[in-house]
């Protein structure tokens, strides 16, 4: 371990002792901050701000969903009544991407952009970036927060950053060469844009553009060490997810290191976390093997803090213990979004599952593919559209759809109807990509 291996070693390496104590204090700073300036939380909690809540006491106060967030702003737009500060000190909004629904406006202080800018680069150092380093964002600018403050923390490690955001990809490649460009930052989907106009214009693979890290983020799948593993060997260059995170909560509060562990929870600081039972939502014990819903509480937000957020990313603990790097925080693996889980026959489903065993067949499909849902469910199978791998022939393809819905009955437990679409088939993108097709019933 060296020491140059943490971005703020002194919280990094506490105690979780010590961290509880930290998380504590400022959590009642929080909660009289809340009690004295949020008309939501008053109006949402009522007296229990007023009281000497403890963290502990957290788990009997009701959740707060996106969906009142909604409805908050809809009646005192732009921001909401959990706005908890004058207007004008507002310095930055942003909109969500609005994937699942209604775009929400996000407004931060100067004091709320200097801490998601530190927690950032906490990540980003975390998984490898450094003073030294040039690195290319290409992530959208346009009011999502993976442009500009996103951004922003990679400039707080002290690397070199050139915004090129999303579109020309002909462009970003001249760039990266002419540059000496050595560090990308996208999402996870982009590469398969990037080789295929490396192959079409340039007649280049993939290591060519001699990148050695590559900071990823936004969409599902970099669990996934198969996944991880097939784009190292085909780019040369490290594969990081560098940017777990929650607009409305913290940009990013997980990121994986150079010792190839699951994600590090990097937030506790700010950000106090609970699991809860998904089925029942009960608060669940914090150890090695718990799965469950991840749920927030910012304990420092000055714009639009807060309290028992559910975020619908559904987290399983990998471990708590110190990690080689000397990180002490809890490590986790993302297993999917309770609001892209889908049932099929009594079995719960998420594209990750589906999406780690496409991963793996390589001789059968390029691992792109799309999930189609006719209606709400529950469904009888599952159907796919998945890609054919590059050599395979077309003669071949209704043998390979047999073979990859044998491997997910095996893997899942669920029936699946597998097309297989030619090789190249599906859109590549710069931007994030889902997995999952809904049709009306």
């Amino acid at each position: 371990m060296t020491p140059t291996e943490h971005f703020h070693p002194e919280i990094e390496t506490m105690s979780a002792g010590d961290m509880r104590a930290l998380q504590a204090r400022r959590w009642q700073e929080q909660r009289a901050y809340l009690a004295a300036h949020s008309g939501f939380y008053r109006t949402k909690l009522g007296q229990a701000l007023d009281r000497d809540l403890d963290l502990d006491a957290l788990q009997d106060l009701p959740l707060t969903d996106k969906e009142e967030l909604r409805a908050s702003q809809e009646a005192a737009y732009p921001y909401g009544d959990y706005l908890t500060c004058p207007e004008t000190k507002v310095v930055r909004l942003h909109r969500t991407s609005g994937t699942t629904g209604r775009s929400l406006i996000l407004a931060n202080s100067r004091a709320d952009a200097r801490i998601i800018a530190g927690q950032g680069a906490r990540g980003m150092w975390a998984s490898g970036l450094r003073p030294g380093d040039r690195v290319v964002h290409c992530l959208n600018y346009q009011m999502w927060t993976g442009g500009v403050t996103d951004h922003l923390t990679l400039e707080e490690t002290g690397a070199t950053v050139l915004p090129f955001g999303v579109g020309n990809t002909k462009r970003l490649i001249e760039v990266i060469r002419e540059l000496g460009i050595n560090v990308i930052s996208s999402t996870p989907s982009y590469p398969a844009l990037l080789k295929k106009v490396l192959r079409e214009e340039f007649d280049l693979a993939p290591r060519d553009l001699g990148l050695r890290l590559a900071l990823f983020g936004g969409e599902a799948g970099l669990d996934n060490p198969d996944f991880r593993k097939a784009m190292e060997d085909e780019w040369g260059f490290g594969v990081r997810n560098a940017n777990f995170g929650l607009s409305e909560v913290m940009s990013t509060m997980g990121a994986q290191c150079e010792h190839g562990t699951d994600l590090h929870f990097l937030s506790d600081d700010v950000v106090f976390v609970e699991l809860l039972d998904p089925g029942t939502g009960h608060r669940l014990p914090i150890r090695e093997g718990t799965t469950g819903e991840l749920v927030c509480t910012h304990l420092k937000k000055e714009c639009q803090p807060l309290v028992r957020y559910r975020t619908r990313d559904v987290l399983t603990v990998t471990g708590t213990g110190r990690c080689a790097c000397g990180r002490t925080s809890m490590r986790f693996r993302v297993s999917g979004r309770t609001d892209d889980m889908f049932n099929v026959r009594g079995i719960n489903i998420f594209p990750s599952a589906i999406q780690k065993v496409l991963a793996a067949a390589t001789e059968l499909t390029t691992g792109h593919f799309r999930i189609r849902l006719q209606g709400p469910g529950p469904y009888d199978r599952v159907q796919i559209r998945a890609e054919a791998a590059a050599g395979l022939a077309e003669a071949g393809w209704a043998t390979a759809a047999r073979q990859l819905e044998a491997r997910i009955r095996d893997v899942t437990g669920a029936s699946a109807e597998i097309e297989i679409i030619p090789f190249e088939a599906l859109p590549r993108t710069d931007g994030k990509t889902s997995l999952i097709e809904r049709i009306p019933a």
